[in-house]
């Protein structure tokens, strides 16, 4: 049966998100959805053992009728028996987003996209640009929960 770790049920994961600066996220989950780099990992618990990359995109974690996003700069995922770790290059939960900011990073990558012409400007620009719209894709997250609340 899913979710079963020898003899005992484990009913909810305890995920982690830490960054270089600090601890993004400590809770418990139910479900966890990662952005690895083959695609989309799901994770409940009782899941195998794993360590994976992760890429730049948005992080969902279920609890209960609750869900969090959070937008995730790469990193490192390790799943055990009962817990989750993520240790991020960078990582913002959704209500951390000021969506101002994020649609003038995304304007100044377009910008620099239009008129860089070395690669390695380029590549820069199009990773502030894949950053800066998945910043703004978990924060609209947190304005569609608000605005369903009574």
């Amino acid at each position: 049966m899913a979710g079963e770790i020898g003899s005992g049920l484990v009913s909810a994961l305890q995920f982690d998100i830490i960054t270089a600066d600090r601890v993004v996220y400590s809770q418990e989950a139910d479900v966890i959805v990662a952005p690895g780099i083959e695609g989309e990992l799901g994770i409940l618990p009782g899941h195998s053992p794993l360590m994976t990359i992760l890429k730049t995109g948005e992080l969902v974690v279920k609890k209960r009728d609750d869900e969090d996003y959070i937008a995730i700069a790469g990193g490192f995922i390790e799943v055990l028996d009962d817990k989750v770790v993520i240790l991020a290059d960078g990582a913002e939960r959704a209500e951390e987003i000021d969506i101002a900011r994020a649609e003038e990073a995304k304007r100044r990558a377009e910008d620099r996209l239009t008129t860089s012409s070395a690669s390695s400007d380029l590549t820069r620009a199009e990773a502030a640009l894949r950053r800066s719209l998945i910043r703004i894709r978990v924060a609209e997250h947190r304005k569609k929960k608000r605005g369903h609340s009574p």
